[in-house]
């Protein structure tokens, strides 16, 4: 819905703007111009980006459309599964998460987090880890060199992708000028008509550099900006995660291993130590 509003305000000021300027919104209809901008743009990103990049798109402009969004709901549920999980570690040894790591989606324990569970990076990757460590792997800086590969990796898918759109974008207004530039010509080419048919062909060679530039700075720029704030989001998200496992690992209490977690998220989010301490209290 985020993403909907401001195309729409975007679309609706530029058109409203034009139009109290006396415009005529059948000059901005050039199909020629649109076909060009858009089809030279979508052939420069296949040319300049891997299958595993194009392969992204669909998902990564989802991500954009939607956002990342976390709650303190959400952070407050992984805090609270973390807990129960390194309170049964600790109680019944680390083989005893195998069964709900192995099976979260038929787990009573991941059952009852279903804010969490939506979260399906974030639930892969907890148990992920919680299953190498019930193998046996219980050191904290083999798990935290684990753990910062993992995140160097998708950092680097994100950032490809982000870039390969970013690109897109700074590109955007020179394929506007190839457009205008093509009008221009067409209109040269037509130098012994009219006035008034010169002056159409003009202004729709110069409807290409304004479509290049509203595409650029409109759209795709702010979408770039998006994907980024997203993964950023998703990145903390795990790092409470990280946090709060090595924090266990090194042989801290799991109310304590939590707090440790609680205090890598972002102020705005983060739930009180009281909330916390109470949510862990009322937990069956």
């Amino acid at each position: 819905m985020r993403f909907w509003v401001g195309v729409g305000i975007v679309v609706f000021c530029i058109l409203l703007g034009y139009l109290i300027g006396g415009g005529h919104l059948i000059v901005l209809l050039q199909p020629s111009e649109i076909i060009i901008i858009v089809g030279v743009g979508a052939g420069s990103f296949i040319i300049s980006n891997s299958s595993k990049t194009l392969g992204r798109l669909r998902e990564t402009l989802k991500i954009a459309r939607e956002g990342a969004s976390y709650t303190q709901d959400d952070y407050l549920e992984s805090l609270l599964l973390q807990f129960t999980l390194f309170k049964l570690a600790r109680s019944q040894g680390m083989l005893s998460l195998e069964p709900h790591v192995d099976n979260p989606q038929e787990s009573v324990i991941f059952q009852s987090f279903p804010i969490f569970m939506r979260h399906k990076e974030a639930l892969d990757f907890l148990c992920d880890y919680l299953r190498v460590i019930s193998m046996g792997c219980e050191s904290p800086f083999l798990i935290e060199s684990l753990f910062d590969q993992e995140i160097e990796t998708l950092e680097e898918d994100n950032n490809h992708i982000i870039s390969a759109i970013q690109n897109l974008a700074d590109a955007a207004p020179a394929l506007g000028i190839v457009a205008a530039v093509l009008g221009v010509i067409h209109t040269m080419g037509s130098i012994d008509q009219p006035p008034a048919a010169l002056g159409k062909l003009i202004a729709g060679a110069l409807v290409g550099t304004f479509l290049g530039v509203l595409i650029a700075y409109g759209f795709l720029g702010p979408i770039a900006y998006s994907l980024r704030e997203a993964y950023t989001a998703k990145r903390g998200f795990l790092m409470v995660i990280r946090t709060g496992i090595l924090a266990y690992l090194d042989d801290q209490a799991p109310i304590v291993a939590v707090e440790f977690a609680r205090k890598n998220i972002d102020p705005l989010l983060r739930p009180s130590f009281d909330e916390l301490e109470k949510a862990t209290r009322e937990l069956k």
